[in-house]
């Protein structure tokens, strides 16, 4: 993997990012990521940006946000933009806000989504998630196709029903229905058509949360990202986050590296909603920083099986 990847990824000084969301602790399927952006960014010359994605209004807190910051500096994973000290001195809610916290960050989206008003490539969209799903069970028209990463395909209700602006905050953008070319720098080059797997793109919802597709997309433009590595879970998302960003103006897509997870033995990913061990109650019952790297790295197969793996020791891993 090392010459390949040391050729496909940018001059020394490119950006990845860290970017967990608050909506609860950090577990091991978080480090595994953890791994996988400072491994690789430290071995190629890399650097890394933290950011907190905390667009879901309704499940992320404080409290998490400031739980994730003390596991990242006990773990020694420290970034090279927006340090964890730069978030504690501007909480949640602030003023004037950290450039690097979704939650603040609403003036940003709200612009780029004027952009694409202008353009005429947004529209008002009355139609709730339990609507869409109703639809598509009762086999009805509006819904075709099944599900992309738990999303269900929109097939444009809204798009010619000339719904109000007044009447309701969501709004999606239009995809065109055509392929997107994605290269992963592990997987390979793949195809997706974005509009038969998810139709058009909600930006923001009725209740004005701006969505995740959305909001990462203005953020990787805004903060300058060359690399984006994450799970194998979000590779469906890259189509339409390359044809969102083509339409805000970015005439090359990010390099894409999609690591692997770790499953639950009942064949589901680690989750915070499914109760997963959070590092916090690890570090509680006694493991060590290196302890848990090593036991991350060893679970999608980087590292052996009961060894502790320094943090220093991580780009080693990749190189």
């Amino acid at each position: 993997m090392t010459g390949p990847l040391a050729q496909a990824l940018p001059a020394p000084g490119w950006w990845t990012r860290f970017a967990p969301a608050p909506t609860g602790p950090l577990h091991l399927g978080h480090l595994v990521n953890a791994l996988w952006v400072w491994g690789v960014a430290r071995a190629y010359g890399g650097r890394v940006l933290l950011r907190i994605e905390d667009h879901d209004r309704g499940r992320c807190r404080p409290a998490h946000e400031a739980g994730i910051l003390d596991d990242l500096d006990w773990l020694g994973l420290v970034p090279d933009a927006w340090s964890t000290a730069s978030f504690r001195e501007q909480p949640p809610g602030g003023i004037p806000g950290h450039p690097a916290r979704q939650g603040d960050q609403g003036a940003r989206y709200a612009l780029a989504l004027a952009r694409l008003e202008a353009a005429g490539a947004v529209y008002p969209c009355r139609c709730s998630r339990a609507e869409i799903a109703r639809d598509r069970s009762a086999g009805g028209d509006d819904v075709d196709g099944g599900e992309a990463g738990g999303e269900l395909r929109y097939a444009g209700r809204c798009r010619h029903a000339a719904v109000p602006a007044a009447e309701t905050l969501a709004r999606r953008v239009v995809l065109a229905d055509q392929d997107e070319v994605v290269t992963d720098l592990r997987l390979g080059v793949l195809r997706q058509r974005p509009a038969a797997q998810c139709g058009d793109l909600l930006a923001r919802d009725r209740h004005g949360n701006w969505s995740y597709q959305f909001a990462v997309v203005v953020d990787d433009l805004a903060h300058g990202i060359d690399v984006v590595i994450r799970g194998e879970d979000l590779l469906e998302s890259c189509g339409r986050q390359q044809q969102l960003a083509r339409l805000l103006g970015r005439a090359h897509p990010p390099r894409w590296l999609h690591h692997p997870l770790i499953y639950r033995p009942d064949g589901r990913k680690l989750s915070k909603a499914l109760g997963d061990t959070a590092l916090a109650a690890r570090r509680a019952a006694g493991a060590s920083p290196a302890a848990l790297l090593g036991e991350a790295a060893h679970l999608v197969g980087l590292w052996p099986a009961g060894t502790p793996l320094p943090v220093e020791a991580v780009p080693a891993l990749f190189a």
